[in-house]
C-alpha cells in the first residue's frame, strides 16, 4: 500500500451468506450496492456525503474517525487490511467552510422539510404539489411547493385551496443553514444520518 493508503484499495460486496445474515439482523435497512458515507467537521457538524472509497482512505490517512459503524457489513480491502465501510466519520481537525445562505429546493429537500407528511391531510407523502398551481401563476418555490400524497394532490389538481375549503397543516418557509445544502443534495441517508442531518 502507498503512503497516501489509496493504491490497492478496492470494495469487496459481501457474500451472499453474509448478506443474508445482514438482512436477517436487519431487516427494514436496504442492502446498497455502493454505499456513501457522512462527513463531519470536527464539531460533528455534517460537512458532506463521501464515496466508501474516500472515507476509507481518510480513515487510513488518520484524518478521520468512525461515529458509527454502517450494518450493511461492506468491506473495503487491499492486499495487506480490510477496512469495514462505517456509516458516518468524523474529521480529526475542524474545517471552516463558507456559509451559503441560498438553498435549493430539491424533492428530497423538501420531503425532509414536511417530514414526508402531507400538508393537507397529515398522512406519509408521495409526491409534492404546488399549492398555486402552475397553471395559475403559482411559482415552484419553497413557499408554493408542499410534500403530498397521492389522494390530495388528484383531488386538488389545478384548484386553489379556498376553492376546496382546505389549509395548510404548517406554514411553507424556505429553510436555511449548512445541513439543508447538504440535504438537498442526497437521494437518501445512510443509517445515523438523521441524527446530524436535523432541521
Amino acid at each position: 500500500m502507498g503512503s497516501n493508503g489509496q493504491s490497492a484499495i478496492k470494495e469487496r460486496r459481501p457474500s451472499r451468506e453474509a448478506t443474508a445474515g445482514s438482512a436477517a439482523r436487519s431487516p427494514d435497512i436496504p442492502c446498497a450496492p455502493h454505499p456513501r458515507v457522512l462527513l463531519l467537521n470536527a464539531g460533528y457538524e455534517a460537512l458532506t456525503a463521501l464515496t466508501a472509497r474516500r472515507a476509507v482512505v481518510m480513515l487510513l490517512c488518520g484524518k478521520a474517525d468512525v461515529v458509527h459503524d454502517n450494518p450493511e457489513l461492506h468491506v473495503m480491502r487491499s492486499e495487506t487490511r480490510e477496512v469495514r465501510v462505517p456509516s458516518v466519520i468524523r474529521l480529526r481537525e475542524y474545517v471552516h467552510i463558507p456559509h451559503r445562505a441560498k438553498v435549493p429546493m430539491t424533492r428530497a429537500a423538501l420531503m425532509h422539510r414536511d417530514g414526508n407528511r402531507c400538508g393537507y391531510c397529515g398522512v406519509r407523502a408521495t409526491t409534492i404539489d404546488h399549492v398555486v398551481p402552475r397553471s395559475r401563476g403559482g411559482e415552484h418555490s419553497w413557499e408554493n411547493c408542499v410534500a403530498c400524497c397521492e389522494r390530495c394532490n388528484r383531488k386538488k389538481a389545478d384548484k386553489m385551496l379556498a376553492e376546496l375549503g382546505w389549509s395548510l397543516r404548517h406554514k411553507l418557509v424556505a429553510p436555511q443553514g449548512r445541513n439543508w445544502r447538504l440535504v438537498s443534495s442526497l437521494r437518501e441517508f445512510g443509517p445515523h444520518w438523521e441524527d446530524y442531518l436535523v432541521a
